[in-house]
């Protein structure tokens, strides 16, 4: 095994590999290799391997991110499509994206092929722990049945399998390795030991949990709260605007320590939360539990109905406006999913424009993440500046 032993006995683990070179990926490689491990990173792309390879830094946006590469690189980084590079190599950290369908099931044709490619490359002895967020039971069923199945080597006699959410916020994910709480979850009782010893190496704050699918939950939920009182606060608004109430001076003065009603927006976006209630969802819906996501239901249709409601609101702000509305401009501020990270998948402000100019409004987009082109190819008109006036109201809800 890639490991030496300390003078405390501590089984030391020297070399990782860390599979997809996402978001979430790159930052937890560059994070293993500050403490002096040896990171091989595999990913399918070979240029956007080659592009780190020769000191590039494919998110630019992650504070710190490029400082650590250039710094470890070669001595502790090297990036690779070629998996035979892993065969000296005795733990996978696997950290491939999971997307859902047009029907919301989850889609696991990556994780799938990812799976399998281990198993080609899997010897005794190794260890494969899942960071990508899953629904409950996926890495004790779905990922160990996998494995098992065409490697011909049996879950804790002869490699082990664990599984440890990422918990990161991009943008700011290498410092949320030191200073947030991490959780792991394992298959079988001596794959605990052996996941927990390898994390505890460059993750100071980790704590068990009682098996990988309440691992699994524990992510899965935390996202569902979150989607939950988002949804709260849009349709608490919603209501505040109805009885013409400012919404924001009843929030000061309701928000306390035991009450912390969040700011309305256009609604959820990105790979995480409008996505893991539907998880949840799946498994009630499968179980025959329909009146157990109820609650899980109401809040994704209310976050996925406010672009509506925003666009409803605008279109009638412009008819007041004396000009036909293909004349009146108007600003949408932020496409992204989030500012200041370069991302669309989900993002309501992106949506609220596309449905705006279904509208013929006279639409103009601004956000600093993208240049004019860019903007150009998502078919809205650019302004290069935040700050112009414009006929109606510019929204820069998030």
């Amino acid at each position: 095994m890639c490991s030496e032993t300390n003078a405390l006995g501590v089984h030391k683990i020297t070399k990782i590999n860390v599979i997809w070179l996402g978001k979430a990926g790159l930052p937890l490689a560059a994070h293993i290799a500050r403490k002096w491990i040896e990171v091989i990173w595999i990913d399918i792309d070979q240029k956007r391997c080659d592009l780190i390879n020769n000191w590039g830094n494919p998110i630019p946006e992650e504070a710190w991110l490029a400082e650590l590469l250039k710094k470890h690189w070669w001595k502790e980084l090297f990036a690779t499509s070629d998996w035979s590079e892993t065969k000296n190599w005795n733990v996978f950290i696997v950290i491939v994206p999971l997307f859902i369908d047009e029907h919301n099931n989850p889609d696991y044709s990556i994780v799938d092929i990812v799976s399998k490619s281990i198993w080609e490359h899997l010897k005794k002895w190794d260890t494969v722990i899942f960071e990508t967020t899953f629904p409950p039971t996926t890495t004790e069923n779905r990922l160990k049945n996998i494995i098992e199945k065409y490697s011909w080597l049996t879950e804790w006699k002869d490699f082990y399998l664990a599984y440890s959410p990422e918990r990161i916020m991009t943008w700011v994910s290498l410092s949320r390795f030191e200073e947030f709480p991490k959780v792991i979850g394992w298959v079988s009782e001596i794959s605990s030991n052996i996941a927990y010893e390898i994390y505890s190496q460059f993750i100071p704050n980790l704590n068990k949990v009682k098996n990988s699918k309440t691992a699994e939950y524990i992510k899965v939920i935390e996202g569902c709260y979150r989607d939950s009182n988002i949804a709260l606060a849009n349709e608490l608004y919603k209501i505040a605007e109805e009885l013409n109430i400012n919404f924001y001076e009843a929030r000061e003065f309701a928000n306390h320590q035991f009450c912390n009603i969040h700011t309305p927006s256009t609604g959820v976006g990105w790979h995480c939360i409008p996505v893991y209630p539907h998880f949840l969802i799946k498994k009630m819906e499968e179980a025959n539990k329909e009146s157990y996501r109820t609650f899980l239901n109401t809040s994704r249709d209310v976050n996925e109905d406010m672009i509506n409601y925003w666009a409803e609101k605008i279109i009638l702000k412009a008819l007041e406006i004396n000009k036909p509305l293909s004349k009146v401009s108007i600003l949408i501020k932020w496409i992204t999913y989030r500012k200041w990270v370069k991302e669309l998948y989900h993002s309501r402000n992106h949506a609220l424009a596309k449905l705006l100019k279904s509208k013929w409004v006279n639409l103009f987009v601004f956000d600093e993440m993208y240049s004019e082109s860019e903007i150009n190819e998502l078919w809205f008109n650019y302004v290069k500046s935040a700050d112009i006036e414009f006929d109606c109201f510019s929204l820069e809800l998030r």
